[in-house]
């Protein structure tokens, strides 16, 4: 994910510079074949290194995935140079999966071979013991990648390009949403977007650049098109109860603007059935971008409406407006449909409706394997340090970003103030913008120190869950008071 602004970058040199591009320049776009060849499975085994061993790992790891680069392009050489003269050749395979291999593995490994010497090196032997290790080390690694793992992904590389090249002529494509719908909602919407449609899709694109034709892809629309998630959450928006009625208008502005499709992820966890509508919302959206015959130059990541327009094809802007609205349209009509049926039973126990939302927030966390800027403090209960000693009219969610669960808690809050008839500024914030003239404030446990520091002066409230806490009832319960109070 931290190497995405390379593809956005590689993707306006695409769209300006190549032949059929909007301002064709031959100089600059040599860097098209380098960029998406060498610049980003380097980019991308040296992040991956990085995560598991430091500077030591990402080096070992980008050194290893170089040389599956040349054994991939050694493989695809010696392939070519049987073939006819006239039948068309293999392109390139860029090796993503295995930067993403190769990466992590090369400095993991390097990380265990440093254990067997830690500690047995005679001082001034240091440094020199550990460039040479480091050094003949990836040096294997890169052997290791020119032969088995270039091979390896070589021949996967090959498989899904058939298999996705018969989805395409056979006009099945649509039917990849039955699995692509229901694993982003498991979290593994990144492995299968960057880690198999990214690579084939920048194989399509470049193919298409090298025989001078206008570059695109649907393939970089099957995951990232933000109508399916949308239409849920408008749907939850209209048909919703409780916490997933309030909290739904902010997700579905940060879902569709900002590109987070994570924050619909728990929606649909806490009523499973709402995947078939995001399945006959993603089917839609393929099937439409096929009669379209519309798709992206690049991948657009973070999947927003924006990022997804940036990127589109010159020809396609019409096919994927339409695969966006009609996508979102059929998972809203689904959705309230499935929300409707069930509505009185889910007004019978909005406690426990609630309380559902909050174990999917927690198990979407669970599934992405770390905290989320926009699910983290979405998991448990609210300790308080409010006090009646202040007078509130301020209120700011504050986290890191600003945005997502800050947005969401907001939402929550003010939809709460409502509902008391209780007038009050709430609003969200990153901590760093907190201004001091706030009069309660409200973060995730971890946050409310560095809180207190930009905002001394304001009542600080410590919550695990910004979305179903009986916390908010007490501030909405101070408030009031203070309010009549003021009145009489």
């Amino acid at each position: 994910m931290p190497n995405i602004p390379a593809l956005i970058a590689w993707g306006i040199v695409t769209a300006f510079f190549i032949p059929v591009g909007w301002t064709p320049n031959a100089d600059l776009a040599t860097m098209v074949g380098p960029v998406i060849h060498y610049l980003l499975p380097t980019l991308i085994a040296y992040t991956g290194g990085n995560m598991v061993y430091g500077v030591r790992g990402a080096v070992v790891g980008a050194i290893a995935t170089f040389g599956a680069i040349a054994g991939s392009d050694l493989l695809v050489a010696n392939f070519n140079a049987t073939l006819p003269e006239g039948e068309a050749q293999l392109g390139q395979v860029h090796m993503f999966i295995g930067a993403m291999i190769l990466g992590p593995l090369g400095a993991w490994t390097m990380k265990q071979l440093d254990r067997i010497w830690t500690g047995k090196v005679k001082a001034g032997f240091e440094m020199l013991v550990n460039m040479f290790s480091a050094g003949i080390w990836g040096f294997v690694m890169a052997v290791v990648g020119f032969y088995p793992v270039a091979w390896l992904v070589n021949g996967l590389m090959n498989v899904l390009g058939g298999a996705v090249n018969w989805l395409i002529d056979t006009g099945l494509l649509p039917l990849t949403s039955i699995i692509i719908e229901p694993a982003k909602v498991f979290f593994l919407n990144n492995a299968i977007n960057h880690g198999v449609l990214t690579p084939l899709g920048t194989s399509q694109v470049d193919a298409q650049i090298a025989a001078g034709e206008a570059p695109k892809s649907i393939l970089f629309l099957l995951e990232a098109n933000p109508g399916p998630g949308v239409g849920l959450l408008l749907a939850f928006t209209i048909f919703g109860i409780g916490a997933a009625r309030a909290s739904a208008p902010g997700a579905a502005v940060i879902q569709f603007l900002g590109g987070i499709h994570e924050v619909y992820f728990p929606f649909a966890l806490m009523k499973p059935v709402l995947i078939l509508a995001l399945i006959a919302g993603g089917m839609t959206g393929v099937t439409t971008n096929m009669l379209f015959d519309s798709g992206l130059r690049a991948p657009a990541a973070p999947g927003s409406i924006f990022a997804v327009l940036a990127q589109t094809a010159q020809d396609s802007y019409v096919g994927v407006i339409l695969s966006v609205l009609l996508s979102a349209t059929v998972t809203f009509v689904i959705a309230s449909i499935i929300l409707r049926a069930s509505r009185k039973r889910d007004l019978a126990s909005e406690a426990d409706a609630d309380a559902r939302l909050a174990a999917s927030i927690a198990q979407t966390e669970k599934n992405k394997g770390k905290e989320s800027s926009v699910l983290s403090g979405m998991a448990a209960t609210m300790g308080s340090g409010a006090t009646e000693t202040k007078v509130i009219n301020k209120v700011v969610f504050a986290c890191d970003a600003g945005m997502g669960s800050s947005a969401m808690g907001a939402s929550v809050l003010r939809n709460k103030f409502k509902k008391a008839g209780v007038e009050a500024d709430v609003s969200n914030a990153a901590i760093a913008n907190l201004t001091g003239d706030e009069d309660l404030v409200i973060t995730q446990n971890e946050l409310t120190e560095r809180a207190r520091q930009k905002a001394p002066n304001a009542v600080h409230v410590s919550v695990d869950n910004f979305m179903n806490s009986p916390k908010y009832d007490e501030v909405v319960q101070l408030v009031k008071e203070q309010k009549e109070g003021a009145a009489q």
